[in-house]
């Protein structure tokens, strides 16, 4: 049976103009009108970054604050990909900071009350969030239960577990070996040049030419099946643009501690979720039951398994997240991973996940929750009472979703 969520075949007919846009400025138009849903947080995550560089004196982008930047909140963004799976499916999970809390009580209790292996810890946590993806799969998908009730639930369930897993006290320090997953860097591998880490730069110029390669790549397969492209001249100018702010990037964390440990399996899982969320059936399966979960019924989709599996990839994703964290933190507390879920869903809601489902990229996630990122480290460079930043985390949310409704409405989806 062929899958109704393939790529269509290209048209038999039509001008090849057709494949092609129509000029530079027209382009440029679009990118304001059409895109301002995937453009519009691009184009707010460059100017809150000048705007807090400005206001905090350059302390945001020096290479210290940044290094920090990346430890700090690559938690959020590792639920954020999960998260936006669970917003792209219709659903919504609530549990995910209660997950990270007791997948971290878990391994610390076998590492540092029982003394086991580094390693074992990882596994134990690993397993934790498999079985409440298990768990949550089945109320959701099987049972029928809806998904805010089976996680609101699953907030207190798990929670109350990591308080009597932890007797209700703190566990530290976890040994440096599991410290080094959230903490440590591959830093002189290949040597110093002054006083930047080689390897660093090396991966950002990796980064780079594998971004402009997918980028050429993709744009050739749009007008292989004679769909519409941006104008050259705006293609070259965004691959510049990015390679710009990496290799900047880049540059500054070579002139730190060089390249995060967890920035490279942050950057796995993003290349891995890229390809689900894009290329396999799973993703097409998701995205088509978040956008009409009817029609996906009627082409054969098997929502229960779909809806399953979303769950399931969601608890994993959190006990990561979780692993992080406690890694981070060199311990685990029964208030761990608080509110956490909210930081979540604010990535992907800022990134331009829709509400009601069936829109949602990994980019625009991971902007989002870079955004929310800025926005808390700005504000604590600047010293403003914590009162202060709730208020304007919670407008900027507010705003996110506002600006979904409003596109909806320029779409004509909403009357």
């Amino acid at each position: 049976m062929t899958d109704p969520f393939a790529p269509a075949a290209p048209a038999e007919a039509g001008a090849v103009a057709a494949s092609r846009s129509g000029g530079f400025f027209d382009d440029i138009a679009n990118l304001f009108t059409r895109n301002l849903r995937t453009s519009g947080i691009y184009l707010a995550f460059v100017a809150i970054v000048i705007l807090f560089t400005i206001l905090t004196g350059g302390t945001l982008i020096n290479s210290q604050n940044l290094t920090n930047l990346v430890l700090q909140f690559s938690y959020v963004l590792i639920l954020a990909l999960g998260m936006l799976i669970v917003i792209i499916g219709g659903h919504i999970d609530l549990s995910v900071g209660s997950v990270v809390a007791l997948s971290g009580a878990v391994s610390a209790v076998l590492v540092i009350r029982h003394g086991m292996p580094w390693w074992v810890g990882v596994l134990a946590a690993l397993a934790v969030g498999l079985l409440v993806g298990l768990w949550q799969g089945f109320w959701v998908a099987y049972v029928g239960i809806p998904a805010f009730i089976v996680t609101l639930a699953g907030m207190l369930l798990f929670r109350g577990l990591t308080f009597l897993v932890l007797n209700n006290i703190s566990l530290s320090p976890f040994p440096s070996a599991y410290n080094e997953i959230a903490s440590g860097f591959f830093f002189d591998l290949t040597g110093l040049v002054g006083g930047r880490d080689v390897f660093t730069l090396l991966i950002g110029v990796l980064a780079v030419l594998g971004f402009a390669w997918a980028s050429w790549r993709g744009r050739s397969g749009r007008i292989r099946y004679q769909q519409p492209v941006e104008h050259m001249g705006l293609f070259i100018i965004k691959l510049l643009a990015v390679a710009a702010v990496v290799l900047a990037f880049a540059w500054q964390l070579a002139s730190a501690r060089g390249l995060p440990y967890v920035m490279v399996i942050l950057a796995v899982l993003i290349l891995v979720y890229q390809v689900v969320t894009t290329k396999s059936v799973f993703g097409r399966h998701v995205y088509a039951i978040g956008g009409n979960l009817t029609a996906a019924q009627l082409s054969g989709v098997k929502v229960k398994k779909v809806n399953f599996w979303i769950f399931v990839n969601m608890g994993v994703l959190a006990s990561v997240a979780g692993i992080v964290f406690s890694s981070r933190s060199r311990g685990a507390q029964p208030a761990a991973g608080n509110m956490f879920e909210l930081d979540a869903i604010a990535a992907c809601f800022i990134g331009g996940a829709s509400t009601s489902g069936g829109v949602g990229r990994i980019s625009g996630a991971m902007i989002g929750g870079m955004v929310m990122a800025v926005l808390s480290n700005g504000m604590q460079l600047m010293g403003l009472e914590v009162s202060i930043q709730q208020i304007v985390r919670g407008l900027v949310l507010l705003l996110a979703v506002a600006f979904d409704i409003y596109n909806k409405r320029r779409a004509g989806a909403i009357r």
